[in-house]
């Protein structure tokens, strides 16, 4: 058994080349083989967003506060709140991110496949992100 005291892992920036805005990014726990598994809790100040991205064995978020987007290529953006959890298919392109007034925090799972997680992609434009 592994216990991973809170603060025990230090928070980081989300990266610029990956976010858009201001992200914290919380590390929750890694994955411990056989697991390939791991997640973090990540904060979007208002109007912050991912790049487009995939993950290929798909991911959960589980909404924790506040109000977020999230959108899915060739999709409508959807309006995200505390208690809701989005799942997001192997492969499937997507974004997700705060509203343009209000942060947002959830907590995001993933399994990765050879290590790899997530699939960076380009960013969002401010178009994309205002539909």
């Amino acid at each position: 058994m592994v216990i991973a005291r809170a603060g025990s892992q230090a928070p980081y920036k989300g990266p610029a080349q990956y976010f858009t805005g201001s992200v914290r990014v919380n590390p929750l726990f890694g994955a411990h083989t056989p697991s390939a598994t791991s997640g973090g809790a990540v904060t979007f100040e208002p109007g912050a967003r991912s790049a487009w991205h995939t993950h290929p064995m798909g991911q959960v978020l589980i909404v924790t506060a506040g109000v977020g987007y999230v959108q899915q290529w060739g999709g409508p953006v959807q309006e995200i709140h505390p208690g809701d959890v989005i799942w997001t298919p192997p492969g499937v392109k997507h974004w997700h991110g705060a509203a343009p007034t209000t942060s947002v925090t959830h907590i995001a799972i993933q399994d990765a496949v050879n290590g790899k997680n997530v699939e960076w992609l380009e960013k969002v434009s401010d178009e994309q992100y205002g539909k």
